[in-house]
């Protein structure tokens, strides 16, 4: 069997190496000069490891997830920490007893704290749209201020649409932790790859029964040459727009270079009410890299316009749904193809959702190819 898999990015990387590990010819093409996707990463002159793409932080709960990825790497043990500009102060994100205590009065501080432990679980993530059903009205008036301080702004410059113009899935992510953790994640395992992304990628194509094909533009008549074909790019430019675009969101990054050991008080730093863009990342956090000097990006979200940026996120909501639902249907009846991934299948994926349903398929495939 010879399988072509279009796009190097995390998802195909993942089951391109399943499938070898099944004696399946691999042969894996991206139009881009390097492999990894948007997780492409480098290391500059200061040996700081930059994200080309903006930051990412590797979490997940899923240990075959984990286990996959750590034969190609060590994991430095990073655990993620937001900050968010809000009055003024950097307070963590999401929103805890901490940021209540840092910037509420002491006894409304001490009110809402008092008010969250009496209806919530402690050390749970509780989403806005809950809070905002209590009847208790010292949570209502915190569900109030987090959803005008920390998403409502935010949202409007990341997606350019008012919030309730989104998916309620996309709404419904931002929450209160009832507790101290200031971490973003609570996940079992979280890290960033020792020697960066792109050395781990490189070492899961490292494989007698994988091709990787760069600078290399999809074309139909490929499809001929292999018994089935994995398409991670965008579904509605594989079916040539029948039914129009679908709709995304781009980024713009601005790195900048600081002659000073740190720009920023950790990793990332949110602005949801000032400034056009959304964050800055600074990266030697990731590793804890030690030089006298520092990398930044500002990330400034922006309109996807066919050949001038990338697509980043889809944008999800009843009317894109029902159009990416015609695409669906198409696809249905290609059975030689099957779409994967944030393009292929205009769903929101973290990196070990896109590396999960990766494995699930080979595993399908594999037994296939077995039978």
């Amino acid at each position: 069997m010879k399988y072509l898999l279009v796009g190097a990015g995390i998802a195909n990387l993942t089951l391109g190496k399943s499938l070898a590990e099944g004696a399946i010819s691999v042969v894996i093409i991206d139009r881009k000069d390097h492999i990894g996707g948007n997780c492409f990463d480098y290391f500059d002159e200061n040996s700081i490891d930059i994200h080309a793409h903006g930051t990412h932080i590797f979490h997940t709960d899923d240990a075959e997830v984990w286990r996959f990825l750590s034969q190609f790497t060590h994991w430095y043990p990073y655990q993620h920490k937001v900050k968010a500009l809000v009055d003024g102060q950097l307070v963590p994100v999401p929103f805890n007893f901490n940021s209540i205590e840092q910037l509420f009065p002491k006894e409304m501080a001490e009110r809402v704290i008092t008010a969250l432990l009496s209806e919530f679980q402690f050390n749970k993530k509780v989403p806005i749209l809950k809070l905002r059903e209590s009847k208790n009205p010292d949570l209502r008036f915190l569900a109030e201020y987090v959803y005008e301080k920390i998403f409502l702004h935010y949202t409007e410059k990341q997606w350019d649409v008012r919030p309730e113009d989104l998916d309620p899935l996309v709404t419904g992510r931002v929450p209160v932790f009832v507790g101290r953790d200031n971490r973003y994640f609570q996940a079992k395992y979280q890290g960033i790859p020792l020697e960066g992304y792109t050395r781990m990628f490189e070492k899961m194509v490292d494989h007698p029964n994988i091709e990787v094909r760069l600078n290399t533009e999809f074309d139909k008549s490929m499809l001929d040459e292999y018994d089935h074909c994995f398409f991670s790019g965008a579904i509605d430019e594989f079916f040539d727009y029948k039914f129009g675009q679908l709709p995304y969101r781009s980024l713009r990054f601005d790195f900048l270079t600081f002659n000073r050991p740190y720009f920023q008080s950790n990793s990332i730093v949110n602005y949801p009410n000032n400034y056009d863009f959304t964050r800055i990342g600074e990266y030697k956090y990731f590793l804890d890299t030690q030089s006298q000097n520092t990398v930044v990006s500002y990330e400034y979200p922006e309109v996807f316009v066919l050949g001038k940026n990338e697509r980043y996120y889809p944008i999800i909501n009843e009317k894109n749904k029902r159009l990416y639902e015609k695409y669906f249907e198409e696809a249905k009846n290609n059975k030689k193809v099957t779409f994967l991934g944030r393009l292929g299948d205009y769903k929101y994926y973290d990196m070990d959702q896109a590396v999960a349903r990766a494995l699930e398929l080979a595993k399908t495939f594999c037994k296939t190819n077995t039978n």
